[in-house]
C-alpha cells in the first residue's frame, strides 16, 4: 500500500491539522477567508490551526474535567463518527502512555505529544517541525520550558570564590552554557545572536569585576 504524504491531506491543505469542523460562532484566531472548505475550518497559517487544536484540548480539560487520554479522545473522536478504540490505541501508542494515565494539558511536555499524536493520526503523519509546534503551543498559552537566562549563564561562570572566568577559556565556557539562550534568539542570524549573547555576558562579567570581592 502506498504511503500517504501528510502534506497532501485535507487537514494540512486547510492548515487545520486537527480537522476542526467550522462553526460560525467559533471565531478562531487566524481564520482564513473563506473560513471553511464547506465542512472544516481553514486557517491563514499552520500555527493557528495547531493553536486551535491545542486550545480545544485544553478546554476539554478545564471546562469538562477530562483528565485521561481515554476521556479526551472519546470527546475528540466520538464513536458516532470515528473508530474511537483504534484512534485511542494509535494516540496512546505514539505518546507512550496508557489510556487511563492522567494528563495535565497546561504542561507543554504533556500537551505537545498529544497534539503531535492527533495530527499524525488525522493527517497520515506529522509534517511539522518542533519549532512550528512550539510556536503554536506558545500562541495557545503553553510555551516550552524557558531556556536559561543570560544572567543565569553569567552566574554559572562564577567559581563560588568571587572569581570570574576571563580570556578565551572563559568565553568558550560562557558560550557553551549560553546555548539555550542563543537558541531562544532563533530568528536572528547566528553571528548576530552570538554577538548579542557575548555582549550581555561581557556586561555581567565587567560588573562582577568592578564590585568588591
Amino acid at each position: 500500500m502506498t504511503a500517504v504524504n501528510p502534506k497532501t491531506t485535507r487537514g494540512y491543505r486547510n492548515r487545520n491539522p486537527g480537522n476542526i469542523e467550522h462553526v460560525a460562532t467559533n471565531r478562531w484566531q487566524g481564520l482564513a477567508e473563506p473560513a471553511s472548505d464547506g465542512r472544516f475550518c481553514r486557517f491563514v497559517g499552520h500555527e493557528y490551526g495547531l493553536r486551535a487544536l491545542a486550545v480545544l484540548l485544553i478546554t476539554y480539560q478545564d471546562r469538562h474535567g477530562l483528565r485521561t487520554l481515554r476521556d479526551i479522545i472519546a470527546r475528540w473522536a466520538p464513536p458516532a463518527e470515528n473508530d474511537t478504540v483504534a484512534y485511542l490505541a494509535a494516540v496512546a501508542r505514539r505518546m507512550g502512555v496508557g489510556p487511563d494515565d492522567p494528563l495535565d494539558l497546561h504542561r507543554h511536555d504533556h500537551l505537545r505529544p498529544l497534539v503531535e499524536a492527533i495530527v499524525a493520526h488525522e493527517c497520515a503523519g506529522l509534517a511539522y517541525s518542533a519549532a512550528v509546534l512550539d510556536r503554536a503551543l506558545t500562541l495557545a498559552g503553553v510555551p516550552p520550558a524557558a531556556p536559561r537566562t543570560l544572567a543565569q549563564v553569567a552566574a554559572a561562570t562564577d567559581t563560588g570564590r568571587g572569581a570570574v572566568l576571563v580570556g578565551a577559556a572563559g568565553i568558550a565556557t560562557a558560550l557553551a552554557q549560553a546555548a539555550p539562550a542563543i537558541q531562544a534568539l532563533g530568528d536572528l542570524a547566528p553571528m548576530v545572536a552570538i554577538a548579542v549573547v557575548l555582549a550581555a555576558v561581557a556586561g555581567v562579567l565587567a560588573w562582577r569585576l568592578g564590585r568588591p570581592a
